[in-house]
């Protein structure tokens, strides 16, 4: 029994021990963390066991902690910038543990999991205000100057007519004023509408960015409308961050915030200032950040529910070409007034007959109601002239040919993101373009490797390449665009992105037969230098696992600028050498002739220092450094470079190539696209570095920078250098840019083209145009649908105020002489839709062709109407002005017809005078105005239409238009006449022009 009791007591002692072993191992830990992680969690009073389901696609267990956490608190937190709070909710760790993230691997990505998150915290977009409707268009369409004008015309001519001709006859007038009012209404409610969409569906395409996150251990890319709560995003250089969020790890991230606080410092993310805003841009650096809020929880999404998209935004071209419809409006009105007094003269002075030859004015004898008549009759044919003399088609035109060009360059690949940018780079006179991967292809090959003052090649022994893999080990993997992630084990560089690297990587992985998985594998990294676009380098400071105490500086960069940091270097045995001057010069010549072969040298360059007395090393060696090997990379030219750099020479357009590479490079490569020309060869000014450049005086810049087509070892702040001396210099300046340090050349030039695929963030937000395969040749795509713009609004202006000019002049003569106009209210209308609406259409949508490039960029501050379109204009005017006054005063005579009929003939020929002449608008200088004639099928469906309803407004609307039936020779007189306009164009082309820049 006593055993039996110190045994029972014995095992409760153990118990016992146990227990107060257990706690004080438990209070030790938490001591550990609390030390590691902060305060502990005020809101936490129990302990939550988090057991993992043997589902992993299940998100039921996971999604029971987000009740745990006050998310608006958490959205205030991030928003405010809020560090106390932030230390109350635990610190970014505890927050992941609460969201169901898992530092290393992320979310589980499951279909459960998101669909879960999404309820629970909404998804990752923006609730924009909403579109304007169909009939909002109708309203802003009808508040328009003179549409207003027209339907007070419409009300007075509806009065006059009723009162004069009754309510069955006397509504024509007015009321075909009304259709045409209701037409150019719904055409341009119809057209802006459209717009709208398109810029919405282009909008939508140009925000759905790619965001790489972590999700179940692998990194994936989605969309930034898929981010959710809790996802563990990847932000690089030039990314664009798409969520309110946390700081979690990474090396020297810097974001712009200007967007958001107006400030333009770049602010510094690190464990003290961890809040991410959406919508800012990483300008430097890379790291990782997990999800807090998303869409509106986050402070972009609040200020983009604010922001209503301004559609309605005048372009420069619609600005003016609004003063040009004022000003032929008021001369309308003017002549209107003019025929108005006229009539009203000649009718009370008695010299006025009605259609049986009496005076219409016969003194005290006539009655008020007929003199009312004929006073409302005098009225209308004035209002008549002023209706046609208001060129309402103009800006609808101008809408026309944006919205079709905009659609058609997407086809070829540019995206519109400003339409002012479509007319202005018509008028462009310099490009300055990038060469990486706009004029070469963006795939770098390593053609060469330079070991000391060697070169290897495929016949190099095993054991010189098993020293080569030796040497170069210590060297890759330090990426200028790569990513830097530590765990508790061991640090890892991604080698990811640029084309130099992966160029690199596949070298040494076939010719070396190097893994890797070997190569990303390092030591700890102390410090990380970003490259620089001014010393055109990269380095990283690391500490040997199994040597603790060496500390290495790798460097990789410009080969002249890594020779220049060099006192030794590896032979091809792999001895270290020193490298004395004359061996410095021979690396200087070896890296001189792999440029001239259009090369880009990299090299590579070490130095170990050993810590003393336990202090650590935190800056990078800059001197002394050992030559590890030379790297030659080939980057072939894009296929059609060299045509498309020939036809901007041709049309008059100078290409500048901006680039880092050294001067050697740069000139082969220029050579070889052909932005060098043979006779350049030896001019010195043509190929200039970025430094230099820089230094010259202001002066100095003007009066070289025409001279200048190269630009070499550049930088960005080099490049809005550029481009604000080519300004100042009265150029139009087209820009391309993809990386982030563009933004400010891209915003100063007058057109930014930011590129799709290799663009950044922050490159698009800048530019205007987004050319969405990087190729030139698509930057040459953009400058002929520009000059097409200008061109196709020009022709609609020569065939409008042709119209207008004619019209004028017919009616006034017609009336000033014998008191009545030769054409209706009504026909005038159809001329008039004719002239605006359907003339629109068909000249509007004309494609650019070959020859519009070949000729010179026309300034911005040139006249639209031009000489030659005067030439022409005039010369048509005249034609049908000679032509319809003989037929107006001799018709009657020279056809044997009665009066009806003869008003009829001048209505139809009139009509198809502008059917002609539409042909003739086609081309304002070439004498075949046939060519690509049936390639455009809207215009010959206009042409085909028009006749189709003249033939019908003739023939079986009599009333209406107050027309008579013509026979079959009559018809051929109307057609012959006109047709007379073509040999007439074609004639007058033969006038030569002075100063033609049409």
């Amino acid at each position: 029994m006593c055993k039996k009791e110190d045994f029972s007591v014995s095992k409760r002692w153990r118990m016992a021990f146990t227990v107060i072993y257990f706690t004080r191992v438990l209070i030790s830990l938490s001591k550990k963390i609390l030390a590691k992680n902060g305060p502990p969690l005020p809101t936490l009073s129990h302990i939550t066991i988090d057991a993992q389901p043997v589902d992993n696609g299940s998100s039921h267990d996971k999604s029971a902690c987000f009740h745990e956490i006050d998310t608006k608190k958490l959205n205030d937190t991030v928003r405010n910038k809020n560090f106390e709070a932030f230390i109350r909710f635990g610190g970014v760790k505890a927050l992941t543990v609460v969201l169901g993230t898992d530092i290393k691997n992320g979310i589980s990505g499951s279909e459960a999991d998101l669909t879960h998150r999404k309820k629970l915290f909404g998804p990752n977009k923006y609730q924009k205000p909403p579109a304007k409707g169909f009939i909002s268009y109708v309203f802003e369409a009808s508040k328009d100057t003179t549409i207003i004008v027209l339907s007070a015309c419409a009300i007075l001519s509806l009065a006059f007519g009723i009162k004069q001709h009754g309510c069955k006859d006397g509504w024509y007038d007015g009321g075909s004023i009304l259709v045409a009012v209701i037409l150019v209404v719904a055409v341009s409610a119809v057209t802006n509408f459209k717009q709208s969409r398109q810029f919405e569906k282009l909008s939508a395409k140009g925000s759905d960015i790619k965001v790489e996150v972590v999700r179940d251990g692998r990194r994936q890319l989605i969309s930034i409308f898929e981010v959710v709560v809790g996802d563990i995003v990847h932000l690089r250089t030039g990314d664009q961050v798409p969520a309110d969020g946390l700081f979690l790890e990474g090396h020297s991230l810097k974001v712009d915030e200007s967007s958001m606080t107006g400030e333009s410092d770049h602010v510094e993310i690190d464990e003290r200032n961890p809040f991410l805003l959406s919508g800012t841009k990483v300008m430097d650096g890379f790291g990782f950040m997990l999800v807090t809020s998303v869409g509106m929880n986050t402070m972009w999404g609040e200020m983009m529910s604010l922001i209503i998209c301004d559609m309605d935004e005048q372009t420069p071209l619609q600005a003016r070409l609004s003063k040009l419809t004022s000003f032929i409006g008021k001369a309308g009105l003017a002549v209107a007034v003019v025929v108005l007094v006229v009539l009203l003269i000649r009718y009370f002075t008695g010299n006025t007959k009605d259609d049986l030859g009496n005076k219409e004015f016969e003194g005290s004898r006539i009655k008020f109601g007929d003199m009312m008549n004929s006073i409302v009759g005098i009225v209308a044919a004035a209002v008549t002239i002023f209706v046609v003399a208001i060129p309402e088609g103009l800006p609808l035109a101008v809408t026309l040919t944006l919205a079709y060009s905009m659609s058609c360059m997407m086809a070829d690949h540019a995206l519109v993101r400003k339409l002012s940018a479509c007319e202005t780079m018509g008028s462009a006179t310099t490009i300055c373009t990038d060469k990486t991967g706009t004029l070469t292809l963006n795939e770098m090959k390593v053609t060469q490797f330079w070991l000391g003052k060697e070169t290897m090649n495929e016949g190099t022994s095993s054991e010189i390449a098993l020293n080569v893999l030796d040497i170069f080990q210590q060297a890759v993997g330090l990426n200028t665009t790569g990513a830097i992630f530590k765990s508790d084990s061991a640090t890892f560089v991604e080698i990811s992105g640029s084309p130099t690297e992966k160029a690199i990587l596949s070298w040494a992985t076939f010719y070396l037969g190097m893994n890797i998985d070997e190569i990303k594998q390092t030591s700890e990294i102390i410090h990380f230098e970003a490259f620089n676009s001014v010393k055109k380098r990269s380095g990283v400071l690391v500490k040997r696992r199994k040597r603790d105490k060496v500390v290495c500086s790798h460097w990789k960069g410009a080969a002249e600028m890594i020779l220049a940091m060099c006192s030794n270097y590896y032979d091809k045995l792999g001895m270290l050498k020193a490298m004395d001057e004359e061996e410095r010069l021979q690396f200087g010549t070896i890296i001189k002739n792999m440029a001239e072969k259009s090369l880009r040298c990299i090299a590579f360059a070490y130095k170990e220092v050993a810590e003393e007395s336990g202090q650590i090393l935190e800056k990078l060696e800059e001197t002394g450094l050992t030559l590890l090997g030379i790297v030659g990379l080939k980057d072939p030219c894009r296929p059609g470079v060299r045509t498309a750099v020939e036809s901007c020479k041709a049309a008059g357009v100078d290409i500048k190539m901006i680039t880092g590479d050294n001067v050697h490079t740069a000139r082969a490569i220029a050579f070889e696209c052909g932005i060098l020309s043979p006779d350049k060869e030896l001019d010195n000014e043509a190929v200039v570095e970025g430094e230099i450049f820089r230094n010259y005086s202001l002066e100095e810049r003007i009066e070289k920078i025409d001279k200048i087509n190269v630009m070499a070892r550049s930088s960005p702040f080099d490049k809005l250098l550029m481009v604000q001396t080519l300004k100042k210099k009265g150029h139009i300046v087209a820009v391309t840019g993809d990386g982030t340090n563009d933004a400010p050349a891209l915003r100063e030039a007058n057109i930014g083209l930011s590129m799709g695929i290799q663009g950044t963030e922050v490159a698009k937000e800048s530019s205007d145009i987004v050319i969405l395969d990087d190729n030139f040749t698509s930057v040459v795509t953009v400058l002929r649908w520009g000059r097409c713009v200008y061109n196709n609004i020009q022709k609609f202006i020569q065939f409008q105020l042709t119209i207008n000019v004619a019209a004028l002049v017919i009616n006034f003569v017609a009336a000033v002489s014998s008191g009545k106009v030769p054409l209706t209210t009504v026909q005038l209308l159809w001329v008039n839709l004719i002239m605006d609406t359907m003339g629109a259409l068909a000249l509007a949508t004309e494609k650019p062709t070959n020859d519009i490039i070949a000729k010179p960029p026309v300034g911005q501050s040139e006249p639209f109407i031009t000489r030659v379109m005067w030439r022409n204009l005039l010369s048509q005017a005249l034609y049908q002005v000679i032509v319809l006054l003989v037929i107006q005063f001799k018709g009657r005579y020279i056809f044997g017809v009665d009066e009806k009929v003869k008003k009829t003939l001048i209505f139809n020929t009139f009509v198809f005078c502008q059917v002609f002449n539409e042909f003739n608008a086609r081309e304002l200088e070439k004498k075949n105005i046939f060519m690509g004639l049936f390639k455009n099928r809207l215009f010959l469906m206009i042409i085909g239409c028009t006749i189709v309803i003249q033939l019908v407004m003739v023939e079986f609307l009599k009333k209406f238009a107050s027309t008579e039936r013509l026979d079959w020779g009559q018809w051929c007189a109307c057609i012959g006449i006109a047709a007379l306009s073509w040999p007439i164009g074609w004639l007058f082309k033969c006038i030569p022009v002075s100063g033609i820049k049409s």
